[in-house]
């Protein structure tokens, strides 16, 4: 049976207690608990790699390089390597997990209802199609930015930890991310893609390839330009120009904007194309 096909009230019948939107809401979490389990377990991974380091791989690796003696330089980066290798692997895999958000969202959560007829149904237990994606969409939404904004700040401490361990700096893609909302921002745009992919295309596969690479065409490009985001200032004695860690945060936060932007117009663009299909 399906998951939206739920026991009504005695006083609407077909429509499940607490309201057709509420008993969507928990219909989307039992229907992708698996998605969302592993979803909670990625993040607590990420976040207890990062704890683990800071307090206690730190104190380890600065002992080991303390006792490379003569071995010198070799022995001093390969331990260098594995407190910042951790690190910057977690803030890697969370910030560009915004692809397997844009994939889940196409396909499973949007894309595969409408293909196999769930959405339907569901429109006939006295949610409309516009309640339907809100409630599709507002439950990764809130698990995003929750989730998201615990990891960026659980980051910036480490980040900021043992920073003569490290051999990053800001200007690394996943660092300039993952200290800020711009973290967030993308997860949330991966979902709003994704929402329109699946609704254009009503079709999981389809819908869960074009997602990811809108994404991957909005993430690049704001990679690749990013220095042009805020003017740059003339560096001392070089003659050139660039941007000093002054700069983090007005360039962060443009970029988050833009994120943001993409995020609201696809999202807004997915319930419009499901109003006029379903007019």
């Amino acid at each position: 049976m399906s998951a939206f096909a739920v026991k009504g009230t005695a006083e609407t019948p077909g429509v499940p207690p607490g309201g057709p939107v509420r008993g969507l809401a928990w219909a989307v979490l039992r229907l992708h608990r698996a998605v969302l389990v592993v979803w909670g377990a990625f993040l607590l991974t990420a976040v207890g790699m990062l704890v683990w380091e800071v307090e206690i791989t730190a104190d380890s690796v600065r002992d080991r390089i303390a006792a490379c003696g003569r071995t010198g330089g070799l022995c001093r980066l390969q331990n260098l390597t594995d407190y910042s290798g951790t690190i910057g692997w977690a803030s890697t895999l969370v910030y560009y997990s915004f692809f397997a958000v844009a994939a889940f969202a196409g396909g499973a959560l949007i894309g595969r209802e409408l293909e196999n007829g769930t959405a339907q149904l569901a429109w006939t237990q006295s949610v409309s199609p516009t309640r339907w994606l809100a409630a599709k969409l507002a439950v990764p939404a809130v698990l995003l930015a929750v989730g998201g904004t615990v990891f960026v700040f659980v980051f910036r401490w480490a980040w900021a930890a043992n920073r003569d361990l490290m051999g990053d700096d800001w200007t690394f893609n996943d660092v300039f991310a993952a200290r800020g909302p711009a973290l967030v921002a993308y997860g949330l745009c991966g979902l709003g893609v994704g929402a329109l992919a699946g609704v254009v295309l009503r079709r999981s596969l389809p819908a869960l390839g074009v997602a990811c690479g809108v994404m991957y065409l909005v993430n690049h490009n704001l990679e690749k330009y990013r220095e042009d985001l805020w003017p740059t200032v003339a560096s001392g004695g070089s003659g050139g120009w660039s941007h000093p860690e002054s700069h983090y945060w007005p360039m962060h936060l443009v970029e988050t904007g833009i994120v943001l932007g993409v995020a609201v117009l696809a999202t807004g663009a997915a319930f419009w194309v499901l109003r006029r299909r379903t007019a």
